[in-house]
């Protein structure tokens, strides 16, 4: 525990009053608790003395206050927080009634939500320039699919009626004949080796 003892004065030190807190050890307690130091102070002293210990008895006195008031408030603001979490706990639990009442559960909220929220993104001016853009994008792509469609088929019937197309046609064909006209005569030897 810090004791108060007398401040000595230097030259060319700066005054920091008559009283200073250090700690004293076992003896120096002893010692400066026996001692008479009254007789030692002019009256002027002493009265210096008893006002600078007044002075910081004061200074302890409105710390000690504010730290009273300072925890009384945070009291205070425990005390309304919790007050404000049981409120806020009794709402909850009487919108979840409410819903329950009128028939509402979580999947017809999230199709609530879905269908409010694809209503608002729809009737935002960027929805509606971005899908005109596309329709006219995808109408000019059908135009142009339909064109390649249209050129694609044209080719294959110019192609089909060239002679080369149909010279390898009627090869196809002679093929075709000579392989079915090959796996009768080999199913009918089969068939009398039987």
């Amino acid at each position: 525990m810090p004791v108060l003892f007398f401040a000595q004065h230097r030259a060319g030190e700066a005054a920091t009053g008559l009283l200073e807190t250090e700690p004293l050890r076992g003896r120096d307690e002893d010692a400066v608790a026996s001692a008479d130091f009254s007789s030692m102070l002019s009256d002027e002293e002493r009265e210096e003395l008893k006002a600078e210990l007044v002075q910081k008895n004061k200074a302890l006195g409105i710390e000690r206050k504010a730290v009273l008031d300072a925890g009384s408030i945070r009291s205070q603001l425990e005390d309304e927080i919790t007050t404000l979490r049981q409120v806020l706990s009794a709402k909850e639990r009487h919108l979840v009634e409410i819903k329950q009442k009128l028939g509402m559960n979580l999947m017809n909220e999230l199709k609530q939500n879905f269908s409010k929220s694809w209503h608002d993104m729809q009737t935002t001016t960027a929805y509606k320039k971005t899908h005109e853009t596309l329709s006219h994008a995808g109408q000019k792509a059908t135009a142009a699919f339909s064109n390649v469609g249209t050129a694609i088929s044209k080719k294959f019937g110019d192609m089909r009626n060239s002679p080369t197309f149909k010279s390898f046609e009627e090869r196809v064909e002679t093929t075709v004949t000579s392989l079915k006209v090959f796996f009768r005569r080999r199913s009918y030897e089969e068939a009398k080796e039987e």
